[in-house]
């Protein structure tokens, strides 16, 4: 099992663009930041495959977003009973698979990644994409989301709060193939807590996004 490296956003994109060169390929903490805590979010027990069918493509021109094989997003707790806080999850999804998205298609310029995030977030997705590029990597496996919790504040302002377990995804490079394997650790393991905003369409843009690597709230 092997961790691959996760966004990491700050207020600063220049802090930013440092970590990010730090962690891609690494082992390590990865300059991991950010471990905000937000009360109040309310989670669902469904689970959902990347890329989700529903938001994908259609409504709101939802650009279309295909995996290659071998490449699986995992998000659990996808349904609340609250449909606002069920938008907001589903397009918090999109934006984690519009970064994998990215990659695969080899370009940090790609329609889904300034579809579903903006601000912030947009400007540190495509230093992460690149950092990816630059060392010709890819990745393969499963990434699972899950404990997602969502906090409205507004009509069209929330937060997510959420963890993923990167053990059973793993680094490749284009070039040679070859999968670098680590073993799991405490690191494989990130908390997640992400910003979005409602646009014109209706669509929940991620704005800005913090993580802390190896947080004990998301151990197995």
């Amino acid at each position: 099992m092997i961790r691959r490296p996760r966004l990491l956003v700050t207020a600063a994109v220049g802090a930013t663009a440092a970590l990010l060169l730090t962690a891609c390929g690494g082992s390590g903490n990865g300059g991991s930041k950010g471990n905000d805590k937000i009360a109040g979010a309310d989670s669902g027990g469904e689970t959902s495959a990347s890329p989700s069918a529903s938001a994908s493509a259609g409504s709101a021109g939802r650009p279309k977003i295909t995996f290659p094989a071998g490449v699986k997003n995992v998000f659990e707790d996808q349904k609340t009973g609250n449909a606002t806080k069920d938008a907001v999850l589903e397009d918090n999804a999109m934006s984690v698979n519009s970064l994998d998205d990215a990659i695969f298609q080899g370009s940090a310029d790609t329609k889904a990644l300034g579809f579903y995030n903006t601000g912030k977030a947009l400007s540190a997705a495509i230093i992460y994409v690149q950092g990816y590029l630059d060392k010709s990597d890819t990745w393969v496996g499963t990434t699972r989301y899950f404990n997602r919790r969502v906090t409205l504040s507004g009509d069209t302002s929330a937060t997510v709060i959420y963890c993923s377990d990167e053990s059973k995804s793993f680094l490749k490079n284009r070039k040679t193939n070859k999968v670098k394997n680590t073993p799991t650790s405490a690191d494989s393991y990130v908390l997640y807590n992400a910003k979005l905003v409602k646009n014109g369409q209706g669509v929940w843009q991620t704005t800005n996004i913090v993580s802390n690597r190896g947080a004990e709230e998301c151990q197995p």
